[in-house]
Formats: structure tokens, C-alpha cells, sequence
């Protein structure tokens, strides 16, 4: 009989046994260098993670970087540019439902709603307005002159040009001072500048685009600049057979791209431009004559300007007969670019201002009275005040209240 064949199965967990790591086999011995005070045991070199921030000044707006936003033609060349884009429209006209929603949901809430009305009203809150006096600068000279114009720092209220004239015709004491100054708002004991014209300052303005440059009118008809980083000597003026015959009552820069150029005005009846680059004589000439012959007897005297920068071929000037001579600067010839005159002042307009919001309007201050004129409307001012008690010589608009001017 033969023998019956048995298989032997070996069970799993044999299999397991043989499998099971071994910590004395699978640990590599230490070398016999190893030290665990070494960086190399410690540290790993990774890649590095490289962070970077970015942000925009929105103060005036996210303008791209090709765009000054300094620049009054290039803001509004870009704004007509997207304005135009097909893109712009189609955005405009989805956001203007959710605008519509706000504006009829904030219109059904009363927002001047008391929820406390018997609580006793704040102390305090029936003061009259005031204001306070912070410094006084004085003119350092022994022989006291009129502050004729005030010019502030084009990049924040720290500075303060001040021109000082006499201007009493042929009354002016024989020592007086012809310096002007420039102040630190907070050191009102000596000037941070003395400037130092050839005749008094009755003009004084800082360039908006270089705060080093400044352009004044002088007594004498003269244009003078400086350059606060040279001192205060005048750098250049202009040439006297080539100036103004009688005192330069306004000077004002514009928006140019070299911004080098200005233009100014006087009683001798004309309105001169200049680039200070090149001051032997002015780049352009208009004789204020409003029969439009270019005759200079027959001249009004120009005593302010108005040139609105968003409006670069128009402005307008105050004349000391009470007249404005709206100009056109870019008119083919001399006669056509005096438009047009608005008469209602008894006396030199002192002041004459476009409205910021509404340019169309534009505010006079002269004699007893300040009119407020359409460009439409040459018949009439639109609007005026009582003839007060006292000379009025100065006015301007409120730039935040589109329908409040300040006398």
C-alpha cells in the first residue's frame, strides 16, 4: 500500500515574520564624523521664497503710467479716450441699474431721521465761526510796504511767496526796500528767502510743475524769474523796451509741456507771453482795444486774469474801467480774438474767476459789488450783490461748493 503524499502550507504569518523590519538592520550605522552641533545636521537649503509688494497712490485716481496726473490735458485726453471705448459704455450701462437700485433704496430711508431727540443739544454748538491768528509776518523792513500778491507752495502750505510794492503813484519813500520774501509758515521771525527784484514786486506766482521757479511782474513793466536753488537774485528779466509800460498787476503761468510759460497784463493795455527760457522779448502780443484796430491809446488797462487750464486757448481779462475782454488766444488775427465784453462794474475789477464746476459762469469782484456772469448771457451779470458799505477787492469760488463764491 503506498504511502498517501501530504503538502505542507506554510502559514501567512511566517511570511509576515520574515518581512517584519528590523531596526538594527535597517538603521545605517553613524559615521564616526558626526557631529549634531554642525549647521549641515540642523538646516536644509530650500529655494528661496521670494515675496514683493505693490501698491498705487488713489488720491488721484489709478491713472496709468504713461499719464501725468499733474497734467490737465493729458487727464482729460484720457478720460475722452475711454469714454469712447466700447468697453466703457457697455460697463456703464450694466452699473447703471445697481446705481438706480442705491439711489431708490437710499431715497426711501430718511437719513435725517432723530433717534434722540430729548437729548440736550452739545455745548458749544452755537458758536459763531472764527478763526484763530496762528503767526503774523511782517515786513522786516523799517519802511512798511503793501503785501500786493501771496503765492503758496505748490507742493503744500509749508511756504508762502510774498510780493511787496507801494503803489501810490510817485509816493513811494526814497529808501524803500524792493526785496520780497519767501516764509516758512512756522518761523515767522525771519524769512526763509529774500528775493531781490530790480524794481517792487506787485506779482508774484510759483511754477505749478517746478516749485523752484518762480515769475514775478514788476513795478516797472519788467518780467522777472527765479530759482530758488540759485538764491535770490533774479536768474533773468525781461528787457525793458520790450516789457510793460506800467505795473504788472497779473502774471500767470500755463500748462504747457515745457512748462516754461506765462503771460501777463497791465494798465498799459496789453497782454504779453513768455517762455523764461528766452525773456529778450515776449513769444506773443494783444492789445486790449476793443474797437479791434490794435490801437494802444485806445487800450483798456488790464488789472487781473482768468485762464481756466481745461480751457487752454480761452481767458478772459478784468479791466480797470469796470470791463471784461473775454480773448481767444488761437484767433487767426489781432481783431478776432477779442470775442466779446461784459460791462456792469463802476470801477477796476480786482477779481475774476470761472466757476470750477460749471466754467460757463464766472465770478467778478468790483467797486461795491460782486456779479456772477454767464458766457451765454453778455447783456447782464446773472446774479449780483447789494453795494456794500466798504470797497470789495477780492473774491474767489468755493472748490467744493459748486454755488458759493467768498468776497
Amino acid at each position: 500500500m503506498a504511502a498517501a503524499r501530504v503538502e505542507y502550507i506554510t502559514p501567512w504569518w511566517v511570511y509576515w515574520l520574515h518581512n517584519v523590519p528590523h531596526l538594527e538592520l535597517n538603521l545605517r550605522p553613524r559615521s564616526s564624523d558626526f557631529n549634531p552641533t554642525d549647521p549641515g545636521y540642523r538646516e536644509v537649503n530650500t529655494e528661496r521664497f521670494e515675496m514683493e509688494v505693490r501698491g498705487i497712490n488713489h488720491v488721484e485716481g489709478g491713472w496709468p503710467k504713461d499719464i501725468n496726473p499733474q497734467e490737465m490735458e493729458q487727464t482729460t485726453r484720457y478720460r475722452k479716450k475711454v469714454e469712447k471705448d466700447d468697453h466703457y459704455i457697455t460697463t456703464i450701462t450694466q452699473l447703471g441699474s445697481v446705481m438706480e437700485h442705491c439711489i431708490k433704496q437710499n431715497n426711501a430711508i430718511n437719513i435725517y431721521e432723530e433717534y434722540f431727540e430729548e437729548e440736550e443739544e452739545l455745548e458749544g454748538m452755537d458758536e459763531a465761526p472764527s478763526a484763530k491768528t496762528i503767526n503774523v509776518f511782517r515786513d522786516p523792513n523799517e519802511i512798511k510796504r503793501t503785501a500786493t500778491h501771496l503765492s503758496w507752495h505748490p507742493d503744500g502750505g509749508r511756504k508762502l511767496a510774498v510780493a511787496y510794492s507801494c503803489l501810490e503813484f510817485q509816493r513811494a519813500p526814497k529808501d524803500m526796500s524792493y526785496d520780497s520774501y519767501i516764509w516758512d509758515i512756522e518761523n515767522p521771525n525771519k524769512p526763509e528767502l529774500t528775493l531781490k527784484p530790480v524794481s517792487p514786486l506787485v506779482s508774484l506766482e510759483y511754477n505749478p510743475k517746478d516749485s523752484h521757479i518762480l515769475v514775478g511782474g514788476c513795478y516797472n513793466g519788467q518780467i522777472t524769474y527765479w530759482d530758488t536753488r540759485k538764491g535770490g537774485q533774479p536768474v533773468e528779466l525781461s528787457v525793458i523796451e520790450h516789457s510793460h509800460r506800467d505795473p504788472v498787476y497779473k502774471v500767470i503761468w500755463l500748462q504747457s509741456k515745457t512748462g516754461t510759460e506765462c503771460f501777463s497784463t497791465s494798465t498799459d493795455g496789453q497782454v504779453l507771453w513768455w517762455d523764461i527760457r528766452k525773456m529778450s522779448e515776449p513769444t506773443e502780443k494783444l492789445i486790449l482795444d476793443i474797437t479791434k484796430k490794435g490801437n494802444l491809446d485806445l487800450a483798456l488797462g488790464g488789472i487781473s486774469l482768468e485762464f481756466e487750464p481745461t480751457i487752454p486757448t480761452k481767458f478772459m481779462v478784468g479791466t480797470e474801467q469796470g470791463m471784461v475782454i473775454s480773448c481767444n488766444r488761437k484767433a487767426k488775427t489781432p481783431a478776432e480774438k477779442i470775442v466779446c465784453t461784459y460791462s456792469g462794474h463802476h470801477g477796476p475789477i480786482y477779481a475774476i474767476q470761472r466757476n470750477p464746476f460749471f466754467p460757463k459762469n464766472f465770478l467778478t469782484v468790483g467797486d461795491w459789488t460782486a456779479r456772477i456772469w454767464s458766457e451765454d448771457s453778455r447783456e447782464s451779470s446773472i446774479m449780483w450783490t447789494k453795494y456794500h458799505a466798504s470797497y470789495l477787492t477780492d473774491g474767489a469760488w468755493s472748490p467744493v461748493r459748486p454755488s458759493v463764491p467768498v468776497t
